[in-house]
């Protein structure tokens, strides 16, 4: 039983992926668990740009904070560039993973200026990450920006890193675009490897008693793996950037739902946070037992069998299909009686 698949070009021993699980994937300890309860390969956590700039200038201020007090102030403290700001730990975390494990190990960055995007790709890259993950999590609140623009920032962000590293870079989005097949296909045509759908935004709760905001649920539930299904079975051999699923894998069921949908590899992250590394091995035995049920010999031989390509009612991922379940369901309320 064949379980291999490829992924920005990399050769990778099956579909199970772990998705920048933070905290898990801070330990290399932890990325060796992964690797011998058999994922094919591991994304890091993020590295922020926004937390390495905080970082910067905090040092910068302790620093130069009371130096012209005294003359005797000026040469008291090391220069700036004496200390290991920035994204050294992130990178030095890079190296160690790959020395510590033989499986692919792809670098996330999460970042919102445009040197920033590339100057940390590269490092990433000289690292030895095997690939890049660009990881726009951008929700824009400018009134006067438009969705062309916001789009059009995406592929400059992707172009410009392109232009800079020779490793595969592949782009996770959010589904929150006016035209989501149309902004995959330009995201393809500007030199993506991969696109892995869907970022899920973590939605703001409100304390009503406490007064305050706080932050909504943090793990996924499998009910969040049907929106990204739906789109990789309708971009399933349509753009030549891989494709892969994240949110809502729970169990290796779930990941033959999206392999069947056209996707290279299934990204887990709550899954383990829930149950632990050796999840990992449930999930991939779980696939085996079914296929072995229904005599598939590889996952290449159901990747995309039930996208929308080669699904008989086309519609099942389109509005009718919307209104069919509508107008099919039947509801078990009754009515309360009452004496009059």
């Amino acid at each position: 039983m064949d379980l291999s698949t490829t992924y920005l070009g990399l050769n990778l021993r099956t579909p199970i992926v772990p998705s920048a699980a933070a905290p898990l994937s801070e330990d290399v300890d932890n990325i060796r668990r992964m690797e011998d309860a058999g994922a094919a390969a591991v994304v890091l956590h993020s590295l922020f740009e926004e937390q390495l700039l905080r970082e910067k200038f905090e040092l910068h201020h302790h620093l130069e904070y009371g130096t012209n007090s005294f003359a005797e102030a000026l040469t008291y403290f090391p220069e700036p560039d004496e200390f290991h700001v920035g994204p050294e730990l992130y990178l030095e975390h890079i190296r160690a993973a790959k020395a510590a494990v033989n499986i692919p190990i792809i670098a996330s960055l999460n970042g919102f200026s445009s040197g920033g995007w590339v100057e940390y790709s590269q490092l990433m890259q000289e690292a030895g990450a095997d690939a890049i993950e660009l990881n726009i999590y951008y929700v824009p609140t400018d009134f006067d920006m438009s969705g062309a623009q916001v789009e059009e920032n995406y592929l400059t962000t992707l172009r410009e890193v392109k232009a800079e590293v020779t490793i595969p870079v592949t782009m996770k989005l959010s589904p929150f675009f006016s035209n989501m097949a149309n902004m995959a296909k330009r995201l393809d045509e500007a030199g993506a490897d991969g696109l892995a759908l869907f970022n899920r935004f973590l939605q703001p709760d409100i304390n009503p008693e406490e007064l305050e905001a706080e932050a909504g649920s943090v793990l996924s539930s499998p009910h969040d793996m049907r929106l990204p299904m739906r789109w990789i079975a309708i971009l399933y051999g349509r753009i030549n950037a891989d494709l892969a699923a994240t949110s809502g894998i729970a169990r290796g069921h779930d990941a033959i739902k999206m392999l069947m949908a056209g996707a290279k590899v299934t990204h887990v992250c709550s899954a383990l946070l829930r149950h632990g590394i050796g999840y990992i091995r449930v999930m991939e035995d779980e696939i085996k037992r079914w296929m072995e049920e229904y005599e598939y010999e590889s996952v290449k031989q159901m990747q995309g069998s039930m996208s929308q390509r080669h699904c008989d009612d086309e519609s099942a991922y389109e509005r009718a299909q919307y209104m069919k379940a509508i107008t099919s369901y039947e509801s078990s309320y009754e009515p309360e009686r009452t004496l009059f």
